[in-house]
């Protein structure tokens, strides 16, 4: 699928939203706050979380847009105080990896459009604008699915074998399929 790349900020801000409101505030109403620190707190409003956030230059993600101007997915990423929340967090802390300047949180695709690279074309996006960032080291807590099928529910996170076809290793398993994979990203 033809699609551009653009930095989550105010002026992708409507795009963003409509994704999220087209796919019933993704993953339950999460609205991509599941790793901030305001996901902890009681009563709060995600889409305005977020989007307080997305405004003030507190939220990163490389959204794909499709040849329409579309939306049609995201890759998340932030710095480990911008994404503290780590999935396997008690597995994670018994033999914490080196503190990475990076991670790469969550990948979400639109349900119709699964399976044509949306997925790819976020994560590339997420590290060209990492590289323009400064690069440094960055970190996944993905899924392995070589061998079984996995729901889609779970693969927020996207696939060890993804992750690897660009550049990263696997460190160690801290869930049943679940691995911390990391890569060096060279800045721009």
């Amino acid at each position: 699928m033809p699609c551009a790349i653009r930095q989550l900020d105010a002026s992708t801000w409507n795009a963003f939203a409509e994704l999220v409101e087209r796919n019933n505030g993704v993953y339950g109403g999460c609205w991509c706050i599941g790793y901030h620190p305001e996901c902890a707190e009681k009563g709060i409003n995600y889409r305005e979380a977020k989007e307080d956030r997305v405004r003030t230059g507190r939220a990163h993600a490389a959204l794909v847009i499709d040849e329409n101007g579309v939306a049609q997915g995201w890759c998340q990423y932030g710095s480990p105080e911008e994404l503290p929340g780590i999935k396997h967090k008690r597995e994670y802390d018994k033999d914490a990896p080196p503190r990475p300047d990076w991670r790469i949180t969550c990948i979400f695709v639109d349900k119709r459009h699964r399976g044509q690279g949306i997925a790819r074309a976020g994560l590339e996006g997420a590290l060209d604008q990492i590289a323009l960032l400064g690069g440094g080291l960055v970190e996944a807590i993905p899924e392995v699915t070589a061998g079984r099928e996995a729901q889609g529910r779970f693969l927020f996170s996207a696939t060890v074998e993804l992750f690897e076809q660009y550049g990263f290793t696997r460190g160690r398993r801290v869930g049943k399929h679940a691995w911390i994979v990391s890569r060096a990203v060279e800045p721009v």
